[in-house]
């Protein structure tokens, strides 16, 4: 430990959490339950990318499209189809009120009277033990802690090509604010990357109105996702009448035109609005970390336990690079916060084995554990027991019938390695399945539970039988 580095004898608190999104707001609880002396800083907007630029933005606007989607599909369900007429500017109304209406639950108020002091600023190590806090106010105060949790969330990845910084790019920070300011949808969209955001962002677009155009380098949609359900999803993405180009690479931009290579050839896409949807990369920059010797390549360094190269400083969310989930963030947040606190008497080591994700298409795409793709890459034997959508009552009912569940088992057992599910309310369904592997409840268990008729979970009882 370098010589002007000195351990403070008394610490002004037991915790100070860098970072207001998810993990930070869950560090920040967990340990003012504990009643630990903590304080959470925050340099931007409470409630992180989430809240603000993520998960409740995104499903609003998804919702807003659905709706649109059924007034012009409505002539399936006997209901004469028109034609929607999509008010742009009152669809972002609507997704600054689901903001605005969830905000108290992540506000410095709300945390304040939970025994959290908050604060707005940006924190920088000073040494292991030290960090100054740059008010928006222009303050500087410095606090000592036991120990830390960084919670700095991650941006989004801007791919470095030729001409991208004159075409007016945006992300998926920066279209909320700029859409807001629209008085309709954009006309020519082209969106970059085809994982999760990607597809999520077309689809929303797509059906209130834009010409949308999907560039990805592979050659597939949704790439950690099952096979199968990546191809039901780009099938329900074409239905709606995005283009889609797997396989092809974006080489570089002329003003508002976008050069794409593919099968050997270029070609050009002109495009109204552009948004890069490429992948996210952690926030590391300006926190002093890079002089405390935390970082490697860029990234900090993370143990299983969500410690960094300095035991007492921990980590949670999108910037400990495990993952990219919001529900991640806070179960990562236990963990760092746990072993904050307990150190050095206890240690728990984070478990990722029951982490759900969903990609929020239509219809949607949820999975837990092994994939088929997963277990084959490491050598585990797997049975596959199958059920498809469309035998569902209920799925017929709502004519929803695309997809299917699937659940994999060691061969011979019961016990459950993983599952996907793509149907209208994946999102809702795999909960069960999560529960099940958690507690180690076998299919037949599953099974005997008694599921009311007709629902959609059903499917998973029928899969289990």
């Amino acid at each position: 430990m370098p010589a002007n580095w000195t351990k403070p004898r008394r610490f002004d608190r037991n915790l100070i959490v860098i970072g207001g999104g998810a993990a930070g707001l869950v560090s920040s609880y967990i340990a003012a339950m504990a009643k630990a002396k903590v304080t959470l800083v925050e340099a931007g907007r409470m409630g992180g990318d989430c809240l603000n630029t993520g998960c409740i933005p995104s499903k609003t606007l998804l919702k807003s499209a659905k709706v649109a989607h059924q007034l012009a599909d409505a002539e399936r369900f006997g209901v004469q189809s028109t034609q929607p007429v999509v008010d742009f500017p009152k669809v972002m109304q609507r997704v600054r009120a689901a903001i605005t209406a969830i905000e108290p639950n992540d506000s410095i108020e709300r945390y304040t009277a939970l025994g959290v002091e908050g604060l707005q600023g940006y924190a920088r190590f000073i040494d292991p033990w030290t960090v100054e806090i740059s008010g928006k106010d222009g303050s500087v105060a410095r606090l000592t802690s036991r120990a830390f949790v960084i919670a700095t969330g991650a941006a989004p990845v801007v791919p470095p090509l030729p001409g991208i910084e004159s075409s007016g790019y945006l992300t998926s920070e920066t279209l909320w604010d700029a859409m807001a300011q629209r008085s309709q949808v954009p006309g020519r969209l082209v969106i970059l990357g085809g994982g999760p955001i990607g597809c999520e962002l077309a689809q929303a677009f797509q059906r209130l109105g834009s010409d949308v155009t999907m560039v990805e380098m592979a050659e597939r949609l949704l790439l950690k996702e099952d096979a199968e359900a990546a191809s039901i999803v780009t099938q329900s993405l074409e239905a709606d009448g995005v283009r889609i180009l797997t396989g092809h690479k974006a080489v570089r931009f002329d003003g508002k035109s976008l050069t794409v290579e593919g099968a050997g050839r270029e070609s050009q896409l002109d495009f109204d609005d552009i948004i890069c949807a490429t992948g996210r990369r952690a926030r590391v920059a300006g926190f002093g970390l890079e002089e405390l010797g935390l970082l490697e390549n860029g990234r900090l360094v993370v143990d299983p336990y969500l410690r960094s190269r300095m035991p007492h400083i921990l980590v949670a969310g999108d910037v400990a690079g495990n993952q990219q989930l919001t529900h991640g963030a806070s179960h990562e947040a236990w963990y760092a916060t746990v072993n904050a606190l307990a150190r050095p008497f206890k240690r728990f080591r984070a478990d990722y084995r029951f982490l759900p994700r969903v990609t929020y298409s239509d219809p949607e795409v949820a999975s837990v554990g092994l994939s088929e793709d997963e277990a084959s890459q490491q050598g585990i034997a797997y049975e596959v027991t199958r059920y498809d959508i469309a035998h569902l009552d209920r799925a017929i009912a709502e004519d929803e019938t695309r997809g299917f569940v699937k659940i994999l088992t060691p061969p011979g057992s019961e016990r459950i390695l993983g599952a996907t599910i793509v149907a209208a309310h994946a999102g809702e369904m795999i909960a069960e399945i999560v529960l099940a592997m958690r507690h180690g409840l076998p299919l037949g268990k599953l099974m005997a539970a008694i599921h009311s008729y007709p629902t959609w979970n059903e499917a998973n009882k029928f899969a289990a039988g």
